[in-house]
């Protein structure tokens, strides 16, 4: 019998695997071009993206969509949901991000999509992805809920997404657990470290709401006067990111230790193209590489 333990450390490297390869949604050309087919503005990334990720759930209004999404300003939010829906149906953006994700993978892969390891990387993610639990994971479940794509590179990449959002309802879970609400959970985390103060204005939280979460966490002991964590600080992040890698890990012990491993070993070469490709900032609000 195979092992299925996963050590938290190899659930932590899956993510940092996936999350590129899902993200190339956000950034790729082609996929701002069928954005812009649709009728988004994609004079910036934000009318897109908030279809592309919210149109799995429906057609939303802005409360689901800034809960769900959780470290938005819940105003950012609803500068473009509902208003996403009177550009395209959910439908119609649905059918479009997976034309935008083929074209881009194209773009970026080539003929190794006709072969026999991305065939197989396609199989071993979409084996993970249908064994994740949705229960109290709306973005999970509403990817999961999808019908699978024919095409192994757009299984390869809807697997990836089920997997992302299952790990990031996990990660919301691990935030409210630790009592960081959305702003708090943006400055704590810029308060290690995991990226500069400009990255998380991304955001849309104004100096004020930054300020008053501040001295929230700072009340709890969390932050010094100038922002940085404290030892407790430090701490509870490390508690919050050890906790979402322990939520994360039941698709990954479902696979099995030894498929995941070679899942791993499959996704490196993507993984490079996909960095080496520019198309991804190098510093996000995720902190990947910092945690």
């Amino acid at each position: 019998m195979s092992d299925t333990s996963v050590p938290d450390a190899k659930v932590r490297q899956m993510w940092h695997l996936l999350e590129p390869l899902h993200a190339v949604l956000y950034y790729a050309p082609e996929a701002f071009e069928e954005a812009a087919a649709l009728g988004y503005e994609v004079g910036e990334r934000w009318p897109s993206y908030f279809a592309w990720r919210a149109a799995p759930l429906g057609a939303p209004g802005a409360t689901r969509v800034a809960s769900a999404f959780y470290s938005f300003n819940p105003a950012m939010v609803a500068q473009h949901v509902p208003a996403a829906w009177q550009v395209a149906s959910p439908d119609d953006v649905l059918a479009a991000r997976l034309r935008g994700v083929d074209r881009a993978y194209r773009a970026l892969f080539g003929d190794v999509l006709d072969g026999p390891e991305l065939s197989r990387a396609a199989d071993l993610a979409r084996r993970a992805a249908e064994a994740v639990h949705v229960e109290g994971r709306p973005l999970a479940a509403a990817n999961a809920e999808l019908p699978w794509p024919d095409a192994p590179h757009l299984v390869l990449w809807q697997a990836a997404t089920v997997l992302r959002e299952h790990r990031g309802d996990g990660h919301v879970a691990a935030l409210l657990t630790a009592g960081l609400g959305p702003a708090d959970s943006l400055v704590s985390f810029a308060a290690i470290g995991a990226a500069p103060l400009e990255t998380f204005a991304s955001r849309g939280w104004t100096r004020n709401q930054w300020d008053a979460s501040h001295q929230l966490l700072a009340g709890r002991g969390l932050l010094d006067d100038d922002g940085i964590a404290t030892d407790a600080g430090r701490a509870l992040r490390a508690e919050v990111e050890t906790m979402t890698d322990r939520l994360a890990t039941g698709p990954w012990r479902s696979l099995g230790a030894d498929a995941t491993a070679e899942l791993a070993e499959l996704l490196g070469p993507l993984w490079v193209s996909v960095l080496g490709s520019g198309l991804l900032p190098s510093v996000t609000t995720l902190g990947i590489g910092k945690v």
